[in-house]
This record gives C-alpha cells, sequence and structure tokens, in this order.
C-alpha cells in the first residue's frame, strides 16, 4: 500500500512520513481489491512482541501515526445507517436529543487535524452562526476532549456549536457509521485530494497535545516527591492509560467514516447520509434548505 507514489504524497502532506509504517521484515499482504469492505490497519502483532524493540510497541508510536491503525471495536454494533423520513436513532447514552420543536443539524467528523474535517466543520459554524437561536448545530467528535480542544482553537473556537466528544465511536455507531475500507480513504481521488487541499493541522495538534502531556507528568511528578512518594507509579499520560493491544484514541482514527444528517421539529430526518469518501464535503447548505430555512 505505501509503495503507491500518490499514497506517499498524500501522507506527506498530511504530515506522515512516508516510511512510517515501514517495520522492516518482509510484507506478504496480499493487496485489497476496490469493493473490499474489511477493516484496515496494520497486521496484528505476532505472538513474540514482547521481543520487539520498544519502539516498534503500538502505544510508543507517535500520536500522528496512531490514527492509521486499526482501532478497537465499539461497544456497539454499527447500526443500519439512517435515511430520510427515518426517525433520528437514540444512542445509548442518549446524548443526541430531537424533536420538541427544535431543527438540527448533526455532523460527524473525521480525526481532528483532517483537513476534510476542517472545511466541514468552518462550513457547520458558519451557518450555526447564520442560523443562531433557530437552528440547533451539532459537531461530534471521535478524537479525545483535549485533542479536540486544541484543534478547534487552532480553528478559531467552537463559537455557536455544539461538540460532543465520542472516543468509544458509540455515538457514531448508533448511526451507521463504522470504519470505511481501503478504498474509502485511499482511492486515487482521495489522494489527490488531500495534496491540493490546505488545512492539515495534525501534526500541530499532536505537537500541543504532547507538549501539555509533558507538562502535566512534569508537575505531578513534583508533586509526587514532595509528598515523599518514589517514583511516577500512576502518573501515565493519557495516551499511556490506553490499552497496550491497540492504538490510542487521542487523536481519533483516519479509517472511521464520517456523515452528518438534518432532523426536523418532530425528530424525522429530512437529509443526510454517510460520505461516500474520506474526501468528500458534504453539502450542508443543503441540510438548511431541507429544514425550510
Amino acid at each position: 500500500m505505501m509503495s503507491n507514489l500518490t499514497t506517499k504524497l498524500a501522507l506527506k502532506k498530511m504530515g506522515i512520513p512516508s516510511n512510517a509504517f515501514n517495520f522492516g521484515g518482509n510484507s506478504n499482504s496480499n493487496p485489497r481489491n476496490a469493493g473490499d469492505s474489511s477493516q484496515p490497519g496494520l497486521d496484528e502483532a505476532s505472538n513474540n512482541e514482547k521481543s520487539w524493540p520498544a519502539w516498534m510497541q503500538v502505544k510508543n508510536l507517535p500520536l500522528t501515526v496512531q490514527p492509521w491503525l486499526t482501532p478497537a471495536p465499539t461497544t456497539v454494533p454499527v447500526a443500519e445507517l439512517p435515511k430520510a423520513g427515518d426517525l433520528a436513532p437514540i444512542d445509548r447514552d442518549r446524548r443526541l436529543a430531537f424533536g420538541n420543536g427544535r431543527r438540527v443539524l448533526v455532523v460527524f467528523l473525521r480525526c481532528v487535524g483532517c483537513a476534510f474535517a476542517q472545511k466541514t466543520f468552518l462550513a457547520l459554524r458558519a451557518i450555526a452562526n447564520r442560523y443562531a437561536g433557530v437552528l440547533t448545530c451539532i459537531a461530534i467528535s471521535h478524537s479525545s476532549e483535549a485533542a479536540t480542544a486544541k484543534w478547534l482553537d487552532m480553528l478559531g473556537g467552537a463559537w455557536n456549536v455544539q461538540l460532543i466528544i465520542d472516543e468509544e465511536r458509540a455515538t457514531y455507531a448508533a448511526w451507521g457509521l463504522g470504519l470505511g475500507s481501503t478504498w474509502y480513504v485511499l482511492n486515487p481521488a482521495t489522494q489527490v485530494a488531500s495534496w491540493k487541499v490546505e488545512g492539515w493541522l495534525g501534526q500541530k495538534v499532536a505537537t500541543a497535545v504532547k507538549k501539555s502531556e509533558d507538562i502535566e507528568k512534569k508537575a505531578q511528578a513534583i508533586q509526587a516527591r514532595r509528598a515523599g512518594k518514589k517514583g511516577n507509579a500512576g502518573l501515565e499520560s493519557p495516551a499511556e492509560e490506553q490499552t497496550e493491544d491497540g492504538p490510542t484514541t487521542t487523536m481519533g482514527n483516519k479509517w472511521q467514516q464520517a456523515g452528518a444528517w438534518a432532523v426536523n421539529q418532530r425528530g424525522t430526518i429530512v437529509w443526510g447520509g454517510r460520505t461516500k469518501s474520506a474526501d468528500e464535503i458534504m453539502d450542508l447548505d443543503a441540510a438548511v434548505r431541507a429544514l425550510g430555512f
């Protein structure tokens, strides 16, 4: 997969070294077909993973590489994709509420730092400001709260957009959004688009998050020493608290599908769906028109 020139160029544009996944050894994986719907990611670690160098362990990979790895399964099954005319799905934790006379535009974002997520969010924010008080605009991020906050700061803030953090991707699953195929993320058109578009902030977000974590760890270490404690036990950063068997959720995941829906005053979907590819920017103005504005 990394041997493709356009893929290397696209990864370079996103701040990912083209050799980021070159861990040495022979590769015996078969190429995926365009229609392959299986979940992508690096091959599972072998049974002798403990013998690998420390830098090769998942938890020690850079935050900018982690989003390319296959994430842990969602805690709830991925539901059928809702369509116009359906009642808005009810997520497990009931974080989204519809009806009661409210018109709602809800957008499920790709990972923070993604230029396509940035364009989508900025379009949503402009709509939220234009229809403040009469239209509820919600953005859902599956990146961590810290990373999402850093990203939004770089974009000038959320303004009138309500933010929901869904690191478990349970709300995504309730709305039929799972992991995309290799074609969904790395098809030629998407790679060309990723090279041309501006706004890849993944490296800046990751650097800011890591800096904040380092400052917090140092402060905790000083506090522990003052308290007479030995070592830094229990002072792991949020990324280190993740399971060693999978990537962190700090920066989200590149394979997560995105989508958007418009829901009317009765809680019925009147517009929306899933993006056809990772680079698609959905027409949110069409959603506004469908809601009667």
